[in-house]
């Protein structure tokens, strides 16, 4: 058998094409081949830009002896996680069962059915600091597996059982997010804000907050969105003590993934795009305090917005990432290259890109740049977001809606879409739309989160993946959805339900209203009880919690930036739950006729820019719309 990695849309499998292993890709021929071998299956999971994914393929995965043993006694798969998520997810919950440490690589064996029976992350080539190497690992797999075989599978079975039965539990904590009312909301902020480090922010391990420490960008949004004086306070102290720290990278502005100390220093220097999307976000809205404006956020945002721009941006969208290692003076090494000042960066290769697009985070990235452009009246970041926006509706949305995972140089990835790609897309194309006014953009929105929620099973949850998601997970009993707490970006839950929050206020639908208040009701008991792992849904909730006021500006031709910024910064004035957009009045009038009861005859009012505040739908007498400027 060859390897069957040369091939792939994925640059990380791409990468590992040479390797003397056997490869192969996700799919079901894997599994097929290792139930006429009777063999175990070996996938391991990991990301174009991750340190310890490079050091394992270097010291084991191009080993030939370790190869042939591996080729001999399993069939390898390797799968890119950000490409498959779903798959990550299943297999993540199921290694919860054999190591509490979990990360990258992922190395988990499997029974031909796809059943986990052991797991572990990283596995030297040499037995090192208590860990075995990873020909004892094989050795002692393949030992279980001819020998103990009852017990391998019992084993299997039992933890595939505890995943689905996490996977019912997981949703049925609640059916209205009426559970999380305001004083529950401020509670759950307040005891989110105890925990943060009182000297260098963020959130580390108790007691004494030590490393690794995460940017956790929805915690720090619920925070920053919250009823709490502390929550607040504690969002803003974080995003100060990060912007001076090691992992904000000085040169390009762009934030890598994560410290090692308390401190923020030692990161580890990949640069993810969900992050800095994220973080853009974040620090353009905390630059605003009452009237005041924080020039240091904005410098930051700004340098977020530069990275974006200059750095990821490529054909079609946005790169997933930036890797932590490169050449330095012709050794490759993780984060030399960052360590360097602007003049001896000149002087090197860059470190490559993962250039696959990525059809959630690019949602991410266009939301970000189209909501801070708006607050901070950078037409540029706008225009960048809508023509991303534009060239994903067009390359991503397949002609029966359904949305494409991934693409490489315009190459469509044959990974499944997951619930993520439909929410982070449809969110982030709205927020194009309420800072361009663009008719479609909220068109193209709507039918995206529409396809959710037709054929949804309304017990488990509002929304579903069109076509039904991974058929490997499907055809196999894998349960992905195990774990529904979010990680380092929103997840598809709460982001479905954000942007059904905001097409109620769009359209005064009541499918959307029932539909968002479900879902975050659906885990509202398990997020107020761990804030720090459901930042999307409590800032979700808080939304939910508030008076929805809504601000339409229609002016007689297309508004301007000084509207549009002003319109922006007026609705983040109204609170959370508002929704606020300047349109033209002939755009108004196309929104109108499209189901889009808001903007219900709204015109410009002696042909000059006119406000039409509302709460809920029940409108204050138009006025004069007059810019601060």
């Amino acid at each position: 058998m060859a390897n069957l990695l040369a091939d792939a849309v994925s640059p990380y499998l791409r990468a590992h094409a040479g390797n003397p292993v056997d490869w192969h890709p996700w799919g079901e021929e894997a599994f097929a081949e290792a139930t006429e071998r009777d063999v175990p299956v070996f996938v391991s999971i990991g990301y174009a830009t991750c340190h310890w994914c490079h050091v394992m393929a270097r010291e084991s995965f191009s080993d030939p002896l370790l190869a042939a043993r591996l080729n001999e006694g399993f069939v390898p798969v390797k799968v890119d996680r950000e490409e498959h998520p779903d798959v990550d997810a299943a297999y993540l919950a199921a290694a919860s069962a054999f190591t509490q440490g979990l990360g990258w690589p992922l190395s988990v064996f499997t029974t031909p059915e796809g059943h986990a029976f052991f797991a572990g992350t990283y596995f030297p080539p040499e037995p090192r600091g208590g860990m075995p190497s990873f020909g004892q690992v094989l050795d002692a797999v393949t030992d279980a597996w001819t020998h103990r075989r009852d017990s391998v599978t019992d084993t299997a079975t039992r933890v595939a059982t505890a995943m689905e039965e996490l996977g019912r539990d997981a949703h049925s904590s609640g059916t209205d997010a009426q559970g999380l009312d305001s004083d529950r909301l401020v509670r759950a902020a307040d005891a989110l804000a105890g925990a943060e480090d009182p000297e260098f922010g963020g959130f580390g391990a108790a007691p004494d907050f030590a490393g690794p420490k995460f940017p956790s960008v929805p915690a720090l949004g619920f925070l920053l969105s919250s009823g709490s004086d502390a929550g607040r306070h504690a969002a803003r102290h974080t995003l100060e003590r990060m912007a001076d720290s090691a992992l904000r990278d000085p040169v390009d502005g762009g934030f890598f993934r994560y410290g090692t100390r308390r401190d923020w220093s030692e990161p580890h220097y990949e640069r993810m795009l969900y992050d800095n999307a994220g973080l853009l976000r974040l620090y353009a809205d905390a630059a605003f305090t009452g009237s005041t404006v924080d020039a240091h956020f904005v410098e930051v945002a700004d340098g977020i917005a530069g990275f974006l721009l200059g750095t990821l941006r490529v054909d079609g969208g946005f790169a997933s990432a930036q890797d932590s290692e490169s050449e330095v003076d012709g050794e490759r090494r993780e984060g030399a290259y960052y360590r360097l000042g602007r003049e001896a960066r000149a002087e090197q290769p860059r470190p490559a890109l993962d250039e696959k697009v990525l059809t959630g985070w690019n949602g991410l990235a266009i939301g970000a740049l189209a909501h801070a452009g708006a607050l901070l009246g950078r037409p540029d970041w706008m225009a960048a977001a809508a023509s991303v926006a534009d060239s994903l509706l067009t390359a991503h949305v397949r002609a029966d809606g359904t949305l494409i995972r991934a693409s490489l140089a315009g190459r469509a990835s044959a990974a499944a879409p997951a619930l993520e790609d439909y929410g982070l897309f449809a969110r982030g194309v709205l927020d194009v739309f309420l800072t361009t006014g663009e008719p479609r953009f909220a068109l193209a929105a709507r039918s995206l989160v529409d396809a959710t929620m037709d054929g949804a099973v309304a017990a488990r949850s509002p929304f579903t993946i069109p076509g039904g998601g991974d058929p490997v997970l499907a055809a196999h009993g894998l349960v992905s959805d195990a774990d529904p707490s979010e990680g380092v970006y929103p997840g598809g839950l709460s982001s479905l339900a954000d942007a059904c929050r905001v097409l109620f206020a769009l359209t005064d639908d009541e499918r959307y209203e029932r539909a968002s208040r479900t879902a975050i009701g659906s885990v509202a008991d398990v997020a107020a009880r761990s804030p720090i792992a459901f930042g999307g849904v409590l800032q979700m909730a808080t939304a939910l919690a508030g008076e929805l006021q809504q601000l339409v500006v229609v002016d007689p031709g297309k508004p301007g930036v000084a509207i549009v910024r002003e319109t922006a910064e007026r609705t983040r004035s109204l609170g959370a739950a508002a929704v606020g957009v300047a349109v033209a009045e002939d755009a108004a009038s196309a929104l109108s006729d499209a189901g889009f009861a808001l903007f219900d005859a709204r015109t410009a009012l002696s042909d000059e820019p006119t406000e039409y505040l509302c709460r809920a739908f029940t409108c204050e007498l138009p006025r004069p719309f007059v810019t601060a400027g």
